[in-house]
């Protein structure tokens, strides 16, 4: 049995017709179950839907052979007994720095920034690579708000139209990363499982390849 972990919300909207195309449905409806474990048209797979934060430790451990998440999630994991298989081409945007636009020109002053994320570790990497010295505040929702009440200078966040960041008078400035979401496994499973495994990946990479 090859178990796969699918991020709940936008992303499982984008990888239910993905998976579909290989011939890969689950028996129930994911957006009207209650249900965290379904089983497929295929006997010898299931899905297990939870949220995207969680997909990589699922995999990282065992639960689920394959998983399917974004690169910001991978990137704020670190990717510890995982292999990264596939890019699914899908949930694309950047994971940006935003300012105040009022201070979307001005130079980054020298002094310690304050930075609001809840891409910690990506964020932190990013400002020591760039000599930047910053101090990581750690929110987990309305990121938007903290340049607005003093929280902080600037936030690192997930960009696709930038519509919430000018509605609050924001700026995207600089990329941090490109995302997508990444077909992963388990390093364990790629052993024991490499045929199933492969199977699965080189019918999504064609579906890919044909778009």
């Amino acid at each position: 049995m090859i178990t796969i972990a699918l991020s709940k919300g936008r992303i499982l909207q984008q990888t239910l017709p993905l998976l579909e195309q290989i011939g890969l449905r689950p028996m129930d409806d994911p957006a009207t179950s209650r249900k965290l474990i379904f089983p497929t048209n295929n006997d010898d797979i299931r899905f297990v839907i939870i949220r995207a934060t969680d997909v990589p430790t699922y995999v990282q451990f065992g639960a689920a052979d394959l998983g399917v998440v974004g690169k910001d999630g991978l990137l704020e994991h670190g990717g510890e007994g995982l292999c990264e298989l596939l890019d699914l081409q899908i949930s694309k945007c950047r994971l940006m720095t935003a300012v105040p636009a009022a201070c979307s020109e001005e130079p980054r002053s020298s002094r310690r920034l304050r930075v609001a994320t809840k891409y910690v570790k990506s964020a932190r990497q990013y400002y020591q690579a760039h000599g930047v010295q910053a101090e990581i505040i750690k929110l987990y929702g309305a990121m938007e708000l903290a340049p607005l009440v003093g929280l902080a200078d600037e936030i690192v966040d997930l960009v696709e139209t930038g519509s919430t960041l000018k509605a609050n008078n924001l700026v995207a400035k600089d990329v941090v990363a490109e995302i997508s979401c990444r077909l992963i496994a388990n390093a364990a499973s790629m052993r024991t499982a490499h045929a199933e495994i492969s199977k699965v990946s080189a019918k999504l990479a064609a579906v890919i390849s044909s778009k």
